[in-house]
């Protein structure tokens, strides 16, 4: 799931979206061109969730959580009774990430820092939200300080989601994830990377 209200400008996740959005076995949803009107098919969502073992929730990180078509879509998609609850299987098992890009660098998340509080603890609803519904969620890709990184950091980045997009297919593993703060943090993304 992909939510970003104004696409069109963002370097970075013009680089990540386009990389992998033509991928054999990747669905790019982009919730804005689909729900401009914020009318979501609930059904088609669904459908569109059972069919996938990888759930990615793609957005940049507006004040510390995501953008409002993406909050609809949890609150209206994620239902009682389907999604979680005593008889809910539709989503377990699934994995589950969110793929953010932030403004500041990842030296203004943590308790010494302007915002004083992490990544990771920003996002614990959304770890939460999957952990309710029965999924593992992993560690978050993130690219930080994207108003003053360069091409080549940017590319840097696509390249390693890219590489990690290609072991989620193959369902391989690439490091320990659970002793990283960011997916990008783990050893298989940051061997030599192949273009």
């Amino acid at each position: 799931m992909f939510a970003h209200p104004k696409f069109e400008r963002s370097r970075a996740n013009k680089s990540l979206v386009e990389i992998i959005k033509d991928l054999e076995g990747v669905t790019f949803h982009d919730l804005y061109e689909h729900y401009p009107d914020f009318n979501i098919n609930v059904k088609a969502e669904k459908k569109l969730l059972q069919e996938h073992d990888v759930i990615i929730w793609h957005h940049p990180f507006y004040w510390y959580s995501c953008p409002p078509l993406m909050k609809q879509w949890m609150d209206v998609v994620l239902e009682f009774g389907w999604a979680y609850g005593p008889q809910a299987s539709a989503l377990q098992t699934k994995k589950c990430f969110n793929v953010i890009t932030t403004g500041g660098t990842r030296e203004v998340y943590c308790p010494t820092g302007t915002n004083k509080y992490s990544i990771s603890e920003f996002l614990r609803p959304f770890e939460q939200t999957a952990k309710l519904c029965g999924m593992e969620y992993l560690p978050p890709f993130t690219v930080m300080g994207t108003h003053n990184i360069g091409d080549l950091e940017i590319e840097k980045h696509t390249l390693q989601y890219k590489k990690l997009i290609g072991f989620l297919l193959k369902n391989q593993t690439f490091g320990t994830v659970n002793t990283c703060e960011f997916l990008n943090d783990t050893p298989g993304l940051n061997k030599e990377i192949d273009k």
